[in-house]
């Protein structure tokens, strides 16, 4: 389901955030392995996330239409004492100690991370030769896309409801395309891009991909607004632009 289809459900307390995370996380050990989207998974840090969102909207506390559904970025959004790569090999071990903005909103929105997904090397236009290469989930000699493989995989093939991708010369557009996802890229400057690794700061989009429009919708809403952290995010006020 479109993750604005099952949140409602959430919600209501009629689907628990805490089962839909063990699902994906049971779906990620069974099918990523030959799928390779997943740098890093993040499962006790997702399982607390959820339980936190499941004890939140029990009290009544729900955050929004993303509260509970279990996401993931793209490997070049840093996360806080969590490997983030950039796709490159001389990073296989950097561990950044602060967060993304993006990162930021997503937890702050009650988002799951799953995990961070693979990417070219440097978010260029080639995986790195000793590095996993992602792989189509709708036939395996097709092409993913690039520089956001992983972040069309993974939801596409249902290990994640939505994922964070970022578009220097089509690298939302591609793997959108050839994953069979809706994706956005946005204005330049509406999505803040602190907290990432640069490939050209001046044409550098963050985006959601996800599998309807509503859903990219949804997630605009909560990435999207000025940060005093990035100087060239967007001032203006964010108007809804998604309502369930």
């Amino acid at each position: 389901m479109p993750f604005t289809v099952i949140s409602d459900s959430i919600r209501r307390r009629e689907i628990s955030p805490v089962e839909l995370t063990e699902t994906l996380l049971g779906r990620i050990g069974t099918f990523d392995p030959g799928l390779k989207s997943y740098t890093t998974v993040t499962a006790k840090l997702a399982m607390d996330q959820a339980r936190a969102a499941e004890a939140e909207i029990v009290c009544g506390r729900y955050r929004g239409p993303m509260h509970g559904v279990p996401v993931a970025v793209k490997d070049l959004c840093f996360t806080k004492g969590i490997r983030t790569t950039g796709g490159m090999a001389i990073h296989a071990d950097f561990m950044p100690d602060y967060d993304a903005t993006v990162v930021t909103r997503l937890r702050d929105a009650g988002s799951v991370l799953l995990g961070k997904l693979h990417m070219t090397e440097g978010a260029t236009m080639e995986h790195h030769p000793d590095l996993p290469q992602p792989v189509n989930p709708w036939k395996s000699d097709l092409w993913t896309g690039v520089s956001s493989s992983g972040s069309g995989v993974a939801p596409a093939a249902g290990l994640a409801y939505a994922s964070i991708g970022s578009d220097t010369g089509g690298s939302i557009r591609f793997p959108s395309a050839c994953n069979n996802l809706t994706g956005v890229k946005p204005t330049w400057g509406l999505i803040s891009r602190h907290g990432i690794f640069d490939l050209a700061a001046t044409f550098d989009h963050l985006g959601p991909m996800a599998r309807s429009t509503a859903d990219c919708a949804a997630m605009l809403q909560v990435l999207a607004g000025w940060d005093p952290l990035d100087t060239t995010s967007l001032r203006h006020r964010c108007r809804t632009i998604w309502q369930p």
